[in-house]
């Protein structure tokens, strides 16, 4: 029997493992697609919400936050690089690319939601930073990114100007850190089992099936 999950997958555009884990996600259930179904809603979390707009260095982001060698941020990258590609995601990150503020982003991916394309505009702004290395804190760069989800270049053009869902993503965002979430990707199943990190296909497809086998068990004892 096919068990439907809910799956909160709570991220931030700025974190290149939750490209990986969601990709990794997105295989693992067509691969247990036998056991599970899901629905994703993707929730906003904000790695550096202070961050300003013009945004910064990404090696010396690295080195101040998590006190990290160049040498140390380099390697980083290119383990990067290769777990993306075996997933099928192009990194290009570079000495010279930069780190932005993500708030409009999270904004815009709150309203794709009420509009049935969450999915598509979070693939394309993995792409818009980390494939071409755009400014995702920019607003054209924003429209350009919905508009290639399947969205309203207008609407989004006209959400990113009135700041609609300011109040929304912060809420979201309050309630996952309360629920002490601290880092990114968090998987949630059903509300109750938590996957954390950008975990290969293989580790997410046992742990849906795990899960699987348990809500069968307890609706075949219920």
């Amino acid at each position: 029997m096919t068990q439907h999950l809910k799956i909160d997958f709570v991220s931030d555009v700025a974190c290149p493992w939750c490209v990986i884990g969601l990709r990794g996600l997105e295989q693992a259930l067509a691969n247990a697609a036998d056991a599970v179904e899901a629905d994703i809603t993707f929730q906003p979390f904000e790695l550096n919400p202070r961050m300003p707009p013009a945004g910064q260095n990404l090696v010396e982001h690295i080195m101040e936050k998590y006190g990290s060698t160049a040498e140390q941020s380099t390697a980083s990258r290119a383990m990067i690089r290769s777990r993306g590609a075996e997933v099928g995601f192009t990194f290009n990150m570079m000495e010279e690319s930069r780190i932005y503020n993500t708030f409009d982003a999270h904004r815009l991916l709150h309203w794709a939601g009420t509009v049935g394309r969450q999915r598509e505009l979070k693939h394309s702004l993995f792409r818009v930073n980390f494939t071409d290395g755009a400014n995702v804190s920019d607003h054209e760069v924003l429209v350009d990114a919905a508009v290639a989800a399947g969205l309203d270049g207008r609407e989004a053009r006209e959400i990113l100007a009135s700041g609609r869902y300011s109040e929304e993503v912060r809420k979201a965002e309050q309630e996952w850190v309360s629920a002490g979430i601290r880092s990114v990707p968090a998987v949630i199943i059903n509300r109750t089992w938590l996957i954390s990190g950008g975990q290969p296909a293989a580790a997410f497809e046992q742990a849906l099936r795990s899960i699987a086998a348990e809500l069968e068990q307890a609706s075949a004892s219920a």
